[in-house]
C-alpha cells in the first residue's frame, strides 16, 4: 500500500511551482470574472504578467479579520463566492459571525490528504466528533473520511457516555476531533469501566495539541497527529507520521508575511500565514490572511514529502483565538458589553488546566450579583457558544491594555 495519497506529494520543487503557477493564473483569471469582490481587488492585475509564484506578493491581502464586515456589507459571503449560495451544496455560520460555504466537489475541502496521513483506511471506522450544525467542521471531516475509504460515526459534540458506547459496540479504530475531547472521552471510559482498546488512530485540529497531550495518547495506545486547517479555506497543512512539522497542502500556496503587512518574511522567521486557493473555484480565496502564526520549517518531510513544511500553529497575530475548538472573536465579547449597562469593560483569560481549555471572564462591574453573573453566563453562552467562568472585578481593576481576549496558554 503507497505511503502517499497521491502523486503531488512527491513532486520536484521545480514540477511542483510550475503547476501551481499554472493553477494560478487560471484561479486568478476565474476570480476576476465570477467573484464581485475580486473583481474590484484584481481589476488592475494583467494575470498574464504573473511569471513565478513570488509574483504573489504584489496583490492585496483579503484578511479573514475583514469577513465580518464583508459579510454585513454584501451577504452572504461580502462578494468572495464565484458561485451562487443557491448552487452550493451546504452553507454554514461560523463564530463570529462568519458564513462559509460548501460546495459539491468530493472531499470539497481536502481534508482527505491529512487523514491518509493521519494512517486513516479502508477497514476504519471514525468516530467524528467535530459538530455536524451550523459549523463546518464535521461536514469537513466526514468528507475526509470518505475520500480514504472509511466508515464513519457522527457522535459530534458531548454526550461522553454516548460516544464511549459507540466506541465499544462497532470496534472504532480511529478518532477525530479536538485534541482535548479525546482524553474527555478517554477519561469518561475509564470512569464507565469500558473497553475502548480499539481505538488506536487520531486525527486532531481545531485547537493545539500539546506534548503532554500526545504523550498520554500514546500511552494509552493512540498515535495522535494533528492537522491545520479553517472553515474558509479547508486543509492547509498536516502532519505525517514524522511528526516533524506540518506539510502544506498540495493545492494551495503558502506564504508567511510579517503581521499587518503583505511583506514575506524569510524562511524561519515567524509570521502570519496566507494562504492562496488553486483548486477551489466556488470560493476562491486570494492571499487571505488566517490571522494565524507560524514559520516555514528546513528542509523535506523524511516520510518523503517533497512539499513545503510549517512549524504548525504558533498563535493568533490578532487577538481572535480558538477555544475548544471554536473561534471566539473579541467583536463578540464588545457586544455582550454593550447589551449590559452595569458592565463596563470584559476580558476573556484563555487558560490550559489538564490539558483541557478554560475560559475565564473577568467583568468590571459596580453591580455585582448573583443575578447578574447568571445573566452573563447565558449571554456569554449565547453570543460565544462557550460556557465561561465569570469573576467580578471592580470598576477599573482590568489592565489598561487593550486586550480583550487574553490567551495564557503555552504554545511550546
Amino acid at each position: 500500500m503507497t505511503e502517499f495519497f497521491d502523486a503531488l506529494e512527491t513532486r520536484d520543487e521545480a514540477k511542483r511551482e510550475a503547476d501551481q503557477l499554472t493553477l494560478l493564473k487560471k484561479q486568478l483569471a476565474h476570480a476576476k470574472v465570477n467573484s464581485a469582490h475580486y473583481a474590484k481587488a484584481l481589476a488592475d492585475i494583467d494575470v498574464d504578467n504573473f511569471n513565478s509564484l513570488s509574483d504573489l506578493a504584489s496583490l492585496p491581502l483579503t484578511r479573514k479579520s475583514d469577513l465580518l464586515q464583508a459579510q454585513q456589507d454584501n451577504p452572504p459571503f461580502g462578494g468572495l463566492n464565484a458561485t451562487a449560495p443557491s448552487d452550493l451544496l451546504r452553507v454554514f455560520m461560523s463564530p463570529g459571525p462568519i458564513a462559509d460555504p460548501e460546495g459539491h466537489a468530493d472531499d470539497w475541502w481536502r481534508m482527505g490528504r491529512a487523514a491518509y496521513a493521519a494512517g486513516l483506511r479502508k477497514g476504519d471506522i471514525v468516530l467524528n466528533c467535530f459538530s455536524y450544525h451550523h459549523t463546518p467542521a464535521g461536514h469537513m471531516f466526514e468528507t475526509a473520511a470518505k475520500a480514504v475509504g472509511c466508515a464513519v460515526y457522527p457522535g459530534g459534540v458531548g454526550q461522553t457516555d454516548a460516544q464511549v458506547a459507540a466506541i465499544q459496540h462497532f470496534g472504532i479504530s480511529a478518532y477525530v476531533g479536538t485534541p482535548d475531547f479525546l482524553k474527555v472521552i478517554l477519561d469518561k471510559a475509564v470512569e464507565l469501566g469500558a473497553d475502548v482498546s480499539s481505538l488506536k488512530k487520531a486525527l486532531v485540529s481545531g485547537g493545539p495539541l500539546f506534548p503532554s497531550m500526545r504523550e498520554e495518547y500514546e500511552s494509552r495506545g493512540i498515535e495522535v497527529v494533528q492537522c491545520f486547517g479553517t472553515a474558509d479555506l479547508g486543509l492547509v497543512s498536516y502532519e505525517t507520521s514524522a511528526k516533524e512539522g506540518m506539510v502544506v497542502d498540495e493545492n494551495v500556496i503558502l506564504e508567511i508575511v510579517r503581521p499587518g503587512t503583505g511583506e514575506p518574511v524569510a524562511d524561519g522567521e515567524v509570521g502570519e500565514i496566507i494562504v492562496t486557493m488553486l483548486t477551489n473555484t466556488d470560493y476562491p480565496l486570494i492571499r487571505f490572511g488566517t490571522g494565524d502564526m507560524s514559520a516555514v520549517l528546513e528542509g523535506h518531510c523524511p516520510t518523503g514529502r517533497t512539499n513545503t513544511r510549517i512549524k504548525g500553529w504558533m498563535g493568533r497575530a490578532d487577538q481572535r483565538t480558538k477555544v475548544k475548538g471554536m473561534f471566539v472573536d473579541p467583536a463578540q465579547v464588545d457586544r455582550v458589553v454593550k447589551a449590559h449597562d452595569d458592565v463596563t469593560k470584559m476580558r476573556l483569560e484563555i487558560t490550559l488546566v489538564d490539558n483541557a481549555d478554560v475560559m475565564t471572564v473577568k467583568v468590571e462591574t459596580s453591580a455585582e450579583s448573583d443575578d447578574l453573573k447568571a445573566t452573563l453566563e447565558n449571554a456569554i453562552r449565547t453570543e460565544i457558544k462557550l460556557r465561561g467562568v465569570i469573576e467580578f472585578v471592580e470598576v477599573g481593576g482590568l489592565p489598561n491594555d487593550g486586550k480583550v481576549i487574553d490567551d495564557q496558554r503555552s504554545y511550546d
